[in-house]
């Protein structure tokens, strides 16, 4: 890269990170306002300790539901468990957190490879605390791993997942303020669902040449994807705008100096 391209990487960088922190700071106070409706017992009621036994149907719709998905991915690799579901479920009154999304790529640059952890910024993990995708990962990884811990984490993303399908009231919601919720699965987990939010502002990763070159500046073979803030002017409502300012004001800085 020149010294131009560098001052532009690095400007965007910039951009990206203030932009990720407001992003972040916003979502945050929504899922903090929509925790208790999103929380187990809140679909599943008397199948979570201490919850309210529900006249409806949905609790044991949504029980049968999550325990035919446990039977299907359970027992696949990589979670390998074989541990039948036991309700009540201990998880009342548990809080939700926000993790940040991660991905390995190999950048190829001529002959050179290299492995980089590439960060998206404005996407994140929602999980329930105390359950973030790092520590299923170090689960997944032990060799003498609690089967009981073990099951508590993969019901922890089934629920939260069944949680959001049977509201869908809250994800229409999350929608209309832009911060979409997603379900996805990642390799390292097999078919366990995830659940992912963010804003509806793409990023992207420069070419394997630009992250190449980044992490030898850096020495460290980590990179984190670069907002898109064309898309940010698509956005109708108020909190766009404020990232549109932020935009503008990070511009300015950078053309005076």
């Amino acid at each position: 890269m020149s010294g131009r391209d560098i001052q532009s990487l690095l400007a965007q960088r910039r951009v990206t990170r203030a932009i990720s922190e407001a992003v972040r700071t916003e979502l945050s106070q929504h899922v903090s306002v929509l925790t208790p409706l999103l929380r187990p017992e809140a679909v599943f009621s008397e199948y979570i300790e201490g919850g309210r036994r529900d006249a409806g149907h949905r609790p044991g719709l949504a029980l049968k539901e999550l325990q035919a998905l446990y039977e299907q991915i359970a027992p696949a690799k990589p979670l390998n468990l074989r541990r039948e579901l036991t309700p009540p479920f201990p998880f009342a009154n548990v809080g939700l957190e926000m993790t940040p999304v991660d991905y390995v790529h190999v950048a190829t640059s001529g002959q050179h490879e290299r492995k980089i952890t590439v960060r998206r910024p404005l996407t994140w993990t929602l999980n329930y605390v105390g359950f973030a995708p790092a520590k299923l990962q170090a689960l997944v990884d032990a060799k003498g791993r609690s089967p009981e811990e073990m099951q508590r984490f993969i019901l922890a993303y089934l629920m939260l997942h069944f949680v959001f399908k049977h509201q869908p009231g809250l994800t229409h919601i999350l929608d209309e303020l832009h911060f979409p919720v997603t379900s996805t699965t990642v390799p390292e987990f097999g078919e366990l669902p995830v659940t992912r939010i963010g804003i509806d502002v793409a990023t992207e990763r420069p070419g394997d040449d630009v992250v190449i070159e980044s992490a030898e500046l850096t020495g460290m073979d980590a990179f984190e994807e670069v907002v898109n803030a064309d898309d940010i002017s698509r956005l109708q409502s108020p909190f766009p705008q404020r990232l549109l300012e932020i935009v503008a004001r990070h511009t300015s800085a950078a053309a005076s100096s």
